[in-house]
């Protein structure tokens, strides 16, 4: 087991929910970025570093067909399936490092919320955006740090993004859309500043 792997199964394994700063009750920002699309709700949608996240909930709520969640903890995926029993079964599931990811389908939205500020290294980011251009057909939507957000994260190093740099990362495939500032309140009250931008799959 490599070591960022073992970091996340021991977060997920020793922590609740409400012991983790990145727990969203209602994950509002990405619901209605989604919802700008105008999807049909057969839609393939994949949520990066989803985890224990409460996305798919809403998801499954609100009627799509064709959700896929991937992460890196087999212990978050299994909180995740435990929390939505019988809902849970449509879903699929994928325990892996976005990194080693090879999709064998194409997604409609591609959802990442605080997985992208992980990757540090410039080969790190080329390597996912360039598994996320293979994949995407529709759209994508971020969700990042601010530069006015932590620079740290679970003990890690995260990378943060404004919104000019972070259109500036994914220009070479995506074009951007819209960026919005989020106020995130933790578990523990108290406040990370997140980037949000929705782009929609370039030419290029």
């Amino acid at each position: 087991m490599n070591e960022n792997k073992k970091h996340w199964e021991t977060v997920y394994e020793t922590k609740n929910p409400e012991q983790v700063s990145w727990t969203q009750e209602v994950p509002k920002i990405s619901i209605e970025f989604i919802k700008t699309f105008n999807l049909d709700k057969s839609a393939k949608i994949i949520d990066i570093g989803g985890g224990d996240s409460k996305l798919v909930d809403f998801l499954i709520e609100q009627g799509f067909e064709n959700i896929t969640v991937l992460d890196i903890s087999r212990a978050a995926l299994e909180k995740a399936q435990k929390r939505l029993g019988k809902k849970g079964e449509k879903i699929n599931w994928v325990e892996s490092d976005i990194l080693d990811f090879k999709p064998v389908e194409k997604f409609d939205v591609w959802h990442d919320r605080a997985a992208f500020h992980f990757l540090t290294f410039k080969e790190q980011i080329d390597s996912y955006i360039s598994i996320a251009k293979k994949s995407v057909t529709g759209y994508l939507v971020v969700g990042t740090f601010s530069e006015n957000g932590p620079k740290k994260c679970s003990g890690l190093e995260i990378k943060q993004y404004s919104e000019d740099a972070l259109t500036e990362v994914m220009r070479n495939g995506f074009e951007k859309l819209e960026c919005i500032n989020e106020d995130h309140k933790t578990p523990f009250d108290t406040i990370q500043n997140f980037t949000f931008c929705s782009f929609k799959r370039g030419l290029n």
